[in-house]
């Protein structure tokens, strides 16, 4: 085969048929696309009241667009989720407080600034100013107040963000706003990602239609603490601020704080949702009124969509893990012993072997601190029961365990038989090739 013909059959097709590029640091070939990724993109709709637009700053990356705007109308309610972490991003900081001071609903529209190649974190105290310069930028651009505008960096940590850099695309992609160029925002966000991630759900609130569209980055360090990230949520659905982050905080527990690709978790996490009324249906001001399950629902599907596309993006992954634990006494128990498994070298690297190893199963469920019971436990591989009553079972095939161990879907299956306890959790496997991308990250 011509390498040509290799080079383009390892690119995915967007909806227009063109071939999706893969993330391409500067100086580096392009991440060939994961095995696992989706057969294209998805066709996202227009959301009333949102636009985009997408440039090439050089913040790291050359000949690629690397910075995001997303402009979205007057009277918009916003809702996110942030990483717990310690020691989190100048970015994230600056949208906590943001978030927590917005009032219910403002009339005054809102903007979302995005740049990839640099995370800004651990930056000290020219950290905030580069985002508040940016915000000035962005607000004087779209004419907002620079507290409607959120930002999100995602790149190398402890270097310095060329804000320079960014302030001076930002008139020339505010001059280039479109509400169809979504597509084209989500892959100005990736660093290590080798597909744009894309998820879309519709539905009827009062007899409206009303539309759901988001779009996510993440491919490593991926151990969420709050959510994934970064994602961007938009609908024009017309939902109060409160009803707005309690729904976007509870699908997060289901979806981006369900993943794992290596159980680190980033300083930048970030997930903004808009919502902008736009749908003309009445307002929903409940998460538990009959409309706000409608739009959880639907919400919900849109994030775990992303969520697992995340993980099917994991740096390096081949296989992609479904962890059921079953049977707990607790459902804290049950998560504890999902990511247990979830997270362990060896389990994901006996994976990657395609290696029925269930032993290490066994030991990822005594190491989590859960607790548990030898002849209790149950050990399945998909269908396949490898071990229960306390040893391996007597159905047991190595032969059948291998095959099904070659499969790119799989589930791991365990029940603690103590409890009612449940959790699931996603991973991937572990290969050589996540050495290959982390260990020249920098250079």
């Amino acid at each position: 085969m011509a390498k040509d013909e290799k080079k383009k059959k390892s690119k995915d097709k967007d909806k227009k048929g063109k071939k999706a590029k893969a993330a391409k640091p500067a100086g580096k070939a392009p991440l060939k696309v994961s095995p696992l990724a989706p057969a294209s993109f998805p066709d996202l709709p227009v959301i009333a009241g949102v636009r985009f637009a997408a440039g090439e700053a050089g913040v790291r990356y050359q000949n690629r667009t690397d910075v995001m705007l997303a402009e979205i109308s007057a009277g918009a309610t916003m809702a996110g989720v942030f990483t717990r972490s310690a020691t989190r991003s100048a970015a994230v900081l600056d949208g906590q407080a943001k978030l927590a001071a917005l009032p219910g609903k403002s009339k005054k529209g809102f903007a979302i600034v995005v740049n990839s190649g640099n995370a800004n974190t651990f930056t000290g105290s020219r950290g905030a100013a580069d985002v508040a310069v940016i915000c000035e930028a962005a607000a004087a651009a779209l004419k907002i107040p620079a507290t409607h505008v959120f930002t999100s960096s995602t790149g190398v940590i402890g270097e310095p963000l060329p804000a320079e850099k960014i302030t001076a695309i930002l008139p020339v992609l505010a001059d280039g706003l479109d509400e169809a160029k979504a597509a084209v925002a989500a892959r100005a966000i990736m660093t290590t990602d080798t597909f744009p991630k894309g998820a879309v759900a519709e539905l009827e609130i009062g007899g409206k239609p009303v539309r759901i569209a988001g779009f996510a980055k993440g491919s490593g360090m991926i151990a969420p603490d709050m959510a994934t990230m970064l994602g961007y949520i938009f609908t024009d659905a017309a939902v109060t601020q409160d009803a707005l982050q309690a729904m976007l905080s509870a699908a997060t527990k289901r979806s981006f704080n369900a993943v794992t690709v290596d159980s680190d978790t980033s300083t930048s996490d970030t997930v903004l949702l808009a919502a902008t009324g736009r749908a003309n249906h009445a307002p929903i001001a409940s998460a538990r009124s009959a409309e706000g399950r409608a739009f959880a629902a639907a919400l919900g599907a849109v994030m775990q969509d992303l969520a697992l596309q995340i993980v099917r993006d994991g740096e390096g992954a081949t296989k992609l893990v479904e962890v059921q634990v079953t049977g707990a006494k607790t459902a804290r128990d049950a998560d504890r012993v999902a990511r247990a498994i979830a997270n362990s070298p060896l389990v994901k690297t006996a994976i990657a072997g395609e290696d029925p190893n269930w032993g290490r199963i066994v030991m990822a469920v005594g190491k989590s601190g859960a607790a548990a019971d030898r002849d209790t436990l149950t050990i399945r591989f998909g269908d396949l029961v490898v071990a229960e009553k306390g040893w391996r079972s007597e159905s047991y095939s190595e032969a059948a365990c291998a095959a099904y161990m070659k499969g790119q879907e799989l589930v791991i299956g365990v029940d603690l038989g103590l409890g009612r306890g449940a959790a699931t959790v996603w991973t991937c496997d572990l290969t050589h090739a996540y050495i290959d991308i982390n260990a020249d990250y920098r250079s």
